[in-house]
């Protein structure tokens, strides 16, 4: 605890951070979404110096296409906001290598979506397709992570971090104007980023 106090509760991340999306679909109508970089910030507290809470906060824009028997259609693009709060334990008996593990939720809100009304081919489609509306519902997941810290100083040092999203929102869409269509897209990216810790 007195360590705790001498070096306060409080840690913030600033990360670069990959989202590699696995874009399953069990129904045979799938969305992808398009892998990018994104930027991310967190902040953790300090309970003990071994356990904390973390809220990590980005937002993104993304490419959807089609995939299954939608393939290659583009379907449309849309904003995501994936806050995701976990509850971490810090090995802290490594010196200045800090790893730690956690687990939590994920609640992932799509917003600003918009149709791509995009005419394309689809092989197996009787004629030529195009989405022309899109609505992809907001979805809760769980939430797994792991990586480390390395302390430069007492309040600088560097980070890199693994996290795994179970995200499965559901989606409807109209094709050409008049075909309904919808599923569940299997997202559940990973995500690896790193960047600098600054602990108060």
């Amino acid at each position: 605890l007195a360590q705790k106090a001498a070096e306060g509760p409080w840690l913030v991340r600033a990360r670069a951070v990959h989202l590699d999306s696995r874009n399953g679909d069990s129904t045979g109508l799938g969305l992808t979404v398009n892998n990018k970089w994104l930027p991310e910030v967190d902040i953790s507290y300090f309970f003990t110096k071994n356990v904390a809470a973390e809220l990590i906060l980005g937002v993104t824009r993304h490419s959807i296409t089609g995939n299954g028997s939608l393939t290659p259609l583009p379907v449309g693009k849309s904003w995501l906001l994936p806050p995701t709060l976990t509850l971490q334990y810090h090995f802290t008996e490594l010196g200045a290598f800090k790893p730690y593990i956690g687990a939590g939720v994920n609640y992932t809100v799509f917003f600003s979506q918009s149709a791509a009304n995009v005419p394309t081919f689809v092989p197996g489609a009787a004629a030529v397709l195009s989405t022309t509306n899109l609505s992809v519902s907001n979805a809760f997941g769980a939430a797994v992570q792991f990586g480390f810290d390395y302390m430069i100083d007492r309040h600088w040092g560097l980070n890199v971090d693994v996290k795994k999203l179970w995200l499965r929102p559901d989606y409807t869409a109209v094709v050409n104007g008049a075909i309904p269509v919808s599923g569940r897209a299997n997202i559940d990216p990973w995500l690896v980023g790193g960047g600098l810790t600054y602990k108060f």
